[in-house]
């Protein structure tokens, strides 16, 4: 039995395994320019996140459907729960849905129809959270915020991802005021590949309660301090950062020190299927390389239903962090 888990940072889009990806193209009638599974998963190696997004846009033209969006969700719970993840905080992109003619609803709907009974058929409790492009317009998003009111009672938060550098937070302070008037959570991807103070901005200028991302904070100490006063937990994803490059291998990554500086660390799977593992073997994979002992796997694992947005169901919380501390290590 794996570690219970929060995951906190998860793009559906970014479950799509080649098998589903072929199976819902041959559903709708859409040619992939890859002649089968081996080769596009050949294809889900990057040199860094352009590259990714890339192919991430480009095969999101196989989901039409609210059923293929049930599946896409229906898929990545039942691999989640596999590997102990008891709750899950999805993000969803509507705007690269938008933009191919597939409706709020369709996207909403669809995937509800997975969330809705996640817990009944895997055991795991959910929440949605609708993220921004941040290399599309402030206005952009603004639209994509108010289309999605008729769905605010299935959404709790927004976010903010996509590429990055050259599109700092600050672009994104209407629509994140305008989400905090609506009573929305708010998190933000800030200092992957952006600078430390794309962190400070987010916090400042959106008002985020979690970072997602932010391992670049460990190049301010000033701000590193800050997160650890101000308890702001990081949605890491080791996995993801390997293969995008942000580290250069696994043995790199600052997450020992992060831990160390005090930070309310989680680890996350990011995009799993383009990245190498889900929430389990990012987990597995920072144990064995990084040399994380068992404390140290449970204190992120506390982490997460800590960091999760779980204010509305604290009986909740506390159960599955009495989960983390009565499991038993093999």
């Amino acid at each position: 039995m794996p570690l219970p888990k929060a995951e906190l940072h998860l793009h559906v889009e970014g479950t799509l395994e080649p098998e589903l990806a072929f199976e819902l193209a041959a559903r709708n009638g859409v040619s992939l320019r890859y002649p089968d599974t081996g080769a596009l998963r050949e294809a889900y190696r990057f040199e860094d996140l352009q590259s990714f997004l890339n192919l991430y846009y480009e095969l999101m033209t196989v989901l039409r459907t609210e059923r293929d969006f049930e599946d896409l969700a229906d898929a990545y719970l039942a691999r989640a729960a596999a590997q102990g993840v008891r709750h899950a905080e999805i993000f969803f992109d509507p705007q690269a849905h938008l933009a191919r003619g597939v409706t709020m609803d369709t996207v909403v709907e669809g995937l509800w129809r997975a969330l809705g009974r996640s817990r009944s058929t895997h055991g795991v409790s959910t929440r949605l959270i609708m993220c921004f492009l941040r290399d599309e317009s402030a206005e952009s998003a603004l639209a994509i915020l108010d289309a999605a009111r008729p769905h605010l009672g299935r959404i709790t938060g927004v976010g903010l991802d996509s590429a990055e550098v050259g599109h700092p937070p600050a672009k994104f302070r209407e629509v994140y005021r305008a989400a905090a008037e609506l009573g929305l959570r708010r998190v933000a991807h800030a200092g992957e590949e952006g600078p430390p103070e794309y962190i400070t901005e987010a916090l400042d200028v959106l008002g985020v309660e979690r970072i997602d991302h932010g391992l670049r904070c460990a190049e301010d100490p000033a701000l590193v301090e800050r997160l650890v006063r101000e308890r702001v937990p990081l949605t890491l994803c080791p996995l993801s950062n390997v293969r995008l490059r942000t580290v250069e291998t696994l043995a790199d990554h600052p997450l020992p020190a992060l831990l160390d500086a005090g930070l309310l660390c989680t680890v996350n799977s990011d995009d799993p299927a383009y990245f190498g593992g889900y929430a389990g073997d990012n987990f597995d994979a920072v144990g064995a390389v990084l040399g994380l002992g068992p404390e140290r796997l449970r204190e992120l694992a506390r982490n997460s239903f800590l960091a999760a947005f779980l204010d509305d169901e604290e009986e909740l919380r506390a159960r599955y962090l009495a989960e983390v501390e009565a499991y038993a290590f093999p």
